[in-house]
């Protein structure tokens, strides 16, 4: 008899806004959008009031002032939301010592040893977005699957909806129930799939694939043949439902970076030595508290032109 899983994805909504609006009380309800607000500024995080008008994360704050001229904008707190962050886990760790963060606002966590105190899966969801609530405030939506990969896509299915009609307050919480993945994977588009970018999209598509039951279709050597062989194997495997990396507790940081958009143009080697080293000891603070070495260097630079 097979031993399915219980696997949670729990993913904040709009967390740095809602932790602003914490401190804020009196933006509820507005469009508040978190980020810079200089020529370069960039959106961290958009509240769904703003996301209504079509702003999200990683869009340009002139676009973004553009689409919602009402926006309230708010400078990024990382260190407070950190903060926040770790409280977080510690309610995550009081239901399963099985907690992978995957970034501050969301984590997996495999809950398959504690039902039998606990409930099932869903039981156990809607005590964590309880208690969740009840310490800091704050919301999230939990997916329920039988493997990491259908629990974040189960997650986006929980999360509330922004549409220029109003909000929707989501299912806060949704199952993929065992013997039910590939009812629920197969409709979706197939950019569903991790490792779908505009790239893959297109060598998918020219070969008939949109939805994800198309590629499922297919022989796994035509996928192969289209994508590159382990990229291929990767998304035929996906595309059953087939995903076994377990919860990994203790995940090692594959990479730590600290990067910066200036206001203006750092043009003398002076301005860019002073930045470069602040910026580098971020990096070795973090590096030291992590207890790891790099193996590996990268400067990444980015002029005005993009």
């Amino acid at each position: 008899m097979a031993i399915h899983r219980s696997i949670l994805h729990v993913d904040m909504d709009a967390f740095y806004v809602s932790v602003e609006l914490l401190r804020h009380p009196e933006l509820h309800g507005l469009p508040v959008v978190v980020g810079g607000t200089a020529g370069r500024g960039v959106v961290s995080a958009a509240s769904y009031e703003a996301r209504r008008y079509g702003v999200y994360s990683a869009m340009s704050s002139a676009t973004a002032r553009k689409l919602c001229p009402n926006a309230v904008f708010l400078p990024p707190d990382i260190s407070h939301y950190i903060e926040v962050s770790r409280h977080l886990h510690t309610v995550f760790e009081s239901f399963t010592p099985l907690v992978e963060q995957i970034s501050v606002d969301e984590a997996f966590m495999d809950v398959s040893g504690a039902t039998t105190l606990m409930g099932d899966a869903v039981s156990i969801a809607w005590q964590l977005r309880e208690r969740v609530m009840a310490e800091t405030k704050l919301s999230c939506s939990v997916g329920i699957a039988p493997n990491k990969f259908l629990a974040k896509l189960a997650s986006e299915h929980a999360k509330p909806k922004a549409t220029p009609d109003g909000i929707a307050p989501g299912h806060q919480v949704f199952e993929v129930k065992p013997g039910e993945e590939l009812n629920f994977l197969l409709p979706l588009p197939v950019q569903a799939l991790w490792g779908v970018g505009p790239a893959t999209l297109k060598k998918l598509e020219s070969i008939g694939v949109r939805r994800v039951s198309d590629l499922a279709q297919l022989d796994e050597s035509v996928v192969c043949a289209a994508v590159g062989d382990a990229h291929g194997r990767h998304l035929y495997a996906l595309s059953h439902g087939k995903d076994n990396r377990p919860v990994e507790p203790e995940r090692i940081a594959k990479s730590i970076g600290h990067e910066e958009t200036f206001a203006h143009d750092l043009t003398t080697h002076e301005e860019l030595r002073v930045e470069l080293v602040r910026l580098c000891d971020a990096v070795a603070r973090r590096t030291r508290e992590a207890g790891v070495a790099a193996g590996t260097l990268m400067l990444k630079l980015k002029f005005s032109s993009f």
